[in-house]
């Protein structure tokens, strides 16, 4: 078995690639486009994850954008989508600096959780050892559902 990747159903497929290809940076790798089917499917890979994520359309991000404008409701059930990131602080800056509430911030210098613009929650993960715990990290409460 092998790991292909995660379909998430977007409603601006515009501010989803702001989210994830600007704030998160990952890198559009693929898009189809069906007028037949009236939808756009957009593929992201993590930067390190690339070369794979080209020669095996592995793993990926799959962006699902129905024309018709419905507005899809997701529930704690799907779970997150996690990112190892080299500074789980900048990140999590950029994200405020976007207007993106941090729900779960890094408190601990190693894991934080916001959410993106169709409400799916996701997880950042410091890589290797947890940066020291740094304001305004410290002082901010947890909020929300991640």
């Amino acid at each position: 078995m092998k790991y292909l990747h995660t379909m998430v159903r977007v409603h601006d497929l515009d501010a989803s690639l702001g989210f994830y290809r600007d704030l998160l940076g990952l890198i559009e790798t693929d898009r189809y486009e069906s007028e037949q089917g009236q939808f756009t499917l957009v593929y992201l890979a993590a930067a390190k994850d690339l070369d794979q994520a080209r020669a095996e359309r592995a793993p990926l991000l799959e962006l699902t954008y129905n024309w018709d404008g419905e507005v899809y409701q997701g529930g704690r059930n799907f779970g997150h989508l996690a990112f190892e990131v080299d500074d789980v602080y900048v990140i999590c800056q950029k994200a405020l600096d976007a207007g993106i509430a941090i729900n779960v911030p890094p408190r601990d210098g190693h894991m934080a959780f916001f959410r993106s613009p169709d409400n799916i929650s996701i997880e950042l993960l410091q890589k290797g050892e947890a940066l020291a715990p740094a304001e305004p990290w410290i002082s901010m409460p947890t909020s929300g559902e991640w």
